[in-house]
């Protein structure tokens, strides 16, 4: 299938047959049962680009997701899709893009599905390949959106998770709504009691309804045990939460405290039989509970109850017990929708409520701090989630120990808390002295650092949302100088996060039409002969309005943004052609170095892409060096093995690029399939300088180069004392702008000429 680069985000990541990625089924859910299990998922995409369509397709295919299978519906145009959607029951999510007919195209069509046609339950995925048609703030703002994402950012990873997202939220819409659907079916009484949210109005409405179901006077009690256990116990006591008449002085107190063995044995033999207990002149109903739930009601029947009167009350016990798991549901879901499970703290949602409760009171004095755990993640991976989760737990136990009276700590992240408190208390310096100590996790005695972003409520109006934002904007950039320092929100933060949106837009447009990149070209020189044995591949960026990137800026974009795959590429692409172009003009044969992304270097597809363009140009592989950083060198030792062992069994070399400024194991290095290590300038440019300090590391990594067989070249050359000391210490090779600064190609082959012209 021939893709357009639009398209190719959607499957940049796809792995191979044998790497698939998996969605695995949670389980039946409410829903359940085999039928729900067959049913696939009915997603509408809508796009007026074919190509886009074929990608997803192509991204998605044979993909289950909660062991049920995706059926896609295709529109064209926004009036197709509108068509579809009145024909078609079930669609579950809409990908949708924003420009088709017109720039608006998408956003039209989000309000009129939902204003027109009602469909409040489809999830919509807004996609867009131009994103400032549609900025995200705006959008998310203004429409009835589910998610916002350019096509770019959507890697079939991103795509799948964004999915799978949807359709779980479609699930669980649909059940709840179908619940409501069915609540409004069930006899007014029972209506009556769904209404009632809480445990206790439940349970009051309860004896009202039953007394007046049965035309008696309401005396009675409800009595249930809570699903989760008490401290050091099995279960939870069962208490009286309900109680009308006689028995009324009996709320919230225990079963076993009621100085009535009828009520009490009643009581016990319903719950420990599970049936309803009819006596002469009592009755014992027991609600059907779920997680561990128990209900029970004990009503002063006074005689027995006639057969209809059995009749009814099971008809009613069973719409009882559903209104019973409807309170707990509501319990839960007011629970899980403001509170973190795990800590038992507010979450995201929460603390934001919380913000703007302390804002409406006025108060300004107040700072909001986010504190990220340092590669929490890497501790999550080594020990496991469960060590993970004890962590995160003693985190939040120490956070609490700076805590005053109105203070919020939150937990907003998989691995970021968040502290609402007035900035007189709430101290950058001494939140991250509480990591000075390592934590106890089980076995382990860790060590564990934080990073922490800060915004004071006086600098920044706006919402709880827009200041939890900004004080995100503040903690990556604390991330980004140096992790464990803390940083305050600064007006010119937000600035600077949007002029690297801007050439984020402007970088993708670049590599998408390949406009304003060029690469240029270094020679690479042997210091005894003085011959030019091969060049380094450089790219360079000039933006529409001329301004050169420097590469330290657009290479860390395209790393971040996912766009170094197509770059990287195209850069090996255009460096290898060139060697050819070269060849032809009658140029000594030279090796051409070109350096591999982190990113591109874990791609599974490298070295079958390295293979397919040296084939497709006809250049002998000997003749094209990989440099990789070391810290590339340094990630997972089997799969940098066996990728480094694809790319030498071609023919092609391997080069360590910036060697010594990382933290390379010797005893791996060793088993690195490599042909040569690149000397970092920092080392080179040291060599002439008083104290000499850089020399003795060239030296060394001359001497490793040698004792593993490998050749060294030395970057960064600008004097010929540094050239001359290298050559004494037996430094092979080396570039810099000693020999020549990186020039055009057209360039290079002007100084090649008259360099070999010097050398006769």
């Amino acid at each position: 299938m021939n893709l357009p680069n639009s398209a190719t985000s959607l499957i940049a990541d796809r792995p191979d047959p044998d790497d698939r990625l998996d969605i695995l089924d949670d389980g039946d859910g409410p829903t359940g049962g085999i039928e729900h299990k067959r049913k696939g998922w009915r997603i509408l995409i809508v796009d007026d680009d074919r190509e886009v369509h074929n990608a997803t397709l192509f991204a998605l295919h044979d993909i289950l997701i909660d062991g049920r299978p995706l059926h896609f519906l295709h529109a064209y145009t926004g009036a197709e899709a509108l068509a579809i959607l009145r024909d078609e029951a079930d669609v579950a999510v809409a990908l949708l893009d924003v420009v088709m007919e017109h720039e608006s195209s998408g956003l039209d069509l989000v309000h009129t599905i939902r204003n027109d046609l009602g469909l409040s339950e489809l999830r919509i995925i807004l996609r867009t390949g131009q994103p400032g048609y549609a900025p995200e703030l705006r959008v998310i703002r203004d429409y009835d959106i589910n998610d916002y994402k350019t096509k770019s950012e959507l890697t079939r990873i991103r795509l799948l998770t964004t999915l799978t997202t949807a359709l779980r939220s479609y699930d669980q819409i649909r059940t709840i709504t179908a619940g409501r659907r069915g609540l409004a079916l069930i006899v007014n009484s029972a209506a009556d009691l769904f209404s009632r949210r809480a445990l206790k109005g439940f349970a009051e409405g309860v004896l009202t309804q039953l007394a007046a179901l049965l035309g008696l006077p309401p005396e009675g009690l409800l009595c249930a045990r809570d699903a989760q256990p008490a401290q050091g116990s099995e279960k939870q006591p069962l208490m009286v939460v309900g109680a009308a008449g006689k028995y009324s002085a009996l709320i919230d107190c225990p079963l076993d405290a009621i100085d009535d063995p009828l009520i009490v044995g009643d009581i016990r033999r319903c719950i420990a039989e599970k049936r309803n207990i009819y006596g002469d002149g009592a009755t014992a109903l027991y609600f059907t509970g779920d997680d561990g739930h128990s209900a029970a009601v004990f009503l002063a029947t006074q005689e027995p109850l006639s057969a209809t009167d059995k009749q009814l009350l099971e008809v009613f016990c069973v719409n009882i017990a559903v209104g019973l798991e409807n309170v707990n549901l509501f319990s839960d879901l007011k629970f899980f929708a403001f509170s973190d499970p795990l800590t038992q703290l507010p979450n995201r949602k929460g603390f934001i409520d919380a913000i703007d409760a302390r804002r409406r009171h006025g108060a300004t004095d107040w700072t909001v701090a986010l504190i990220d755990i340092d590669h929490f993640s890497e501790i999550n991976d080594a020990l496991g989630h469960q060590k993970g989760d004890l962590l995160l737990l003693a985190v939040a136990q120490r956070l609490r120990t700076v805590l005053g009276a109105g203070h919020t700590l939150a937990r907003v992240g998989g691995d970021v808390f968040a502290l609402l408190a007035p900035d007189l208390h709430l101290d950058p310096a001494a939140l991250l002295a509480l990591f000075a100590e390592p934590i106890a996790v089980g076995d382990y005695l860790l060590p564990v650092h934080a990073t922490i972003g800060l915004t004071r409520l006086a600098d920044e109006g706006g919402s709880g949302l827009d200041l939890l934002k900004t004080t995100n904007i503040a903690l990556n950039r604390a991330k980004n100088d140096r992790r464990g320092r803390w940083q305050y929100y600064t007006r010119d933060m937000t600035e600077a996060t949007r002029a690297r949106l801007d050439l984020l837009h402007s970088l993708r447009v670049a590599i998408v039409e390949k406009r304003g990149l060029a690469v240029h070209y270094q020679p690479q020189i042997d210091l005894v002969s003085g011959r030019v044995v091969g060049a380094e591949a450089l790219i360079r960026w000039t933006t529409d309005d001329g301004r050169n990137i420097p590469p330290d800026q657009f290479i860390s974009l395209a790393e971040y943004s996912g766009l170094i795959l197509d770059l990287g590429e195209w850069v090996l692409r255009t460096a290898t052609a060139q060697l050819m172009e070269w060849d032809a003009a009658g140029l000594p044969p030279l090796r051409m170095a070109v350096n591999v992304s982190p990113t591109q270097f874990r791609d599974s597809r490298f070295a079958s892409r390295l293979k397919g363009i040296l084939a497709e140009l006809a250049v002998p592989p000997q003749r094209i060096e990989l440099e990789i950083t070391e810290g590339v060198a340094m990630l997972d030792a089997e799969t940098v093995i066996s990728t480094l062992r694809e790319v030498r069994a071609l023919g092609a070399e391997v080069a360590v690029d910036d060697f010594g400024t990382g933290f390379s194991s010797l005893s791996y290095l060793h088993r690195l399939p490599l042909n040569r290590l690149k000397i970092d300038r920092s080392f080179v440019n040291d060599m002439d300088r008083p104290g000499n300090s850089g020399t003795g590391i060239a030296d060394m990594v001359v001497k490793l180069g040698q004792s593993l067989g490998l050749s060294v070249i030395a970057e960064g050359v600008e004097t010929e004392a540094q050239a001359e000391l290298l050559r004494g210490i037996g430094c092979e090779l080396a570039q810099g702008y000693l020999y020549a600064r990186p020039m055009a190609a057209g360039a290079f082959r002007d100084w090649l000429e008259a360099h070999l012209e010097t050398l006769a």
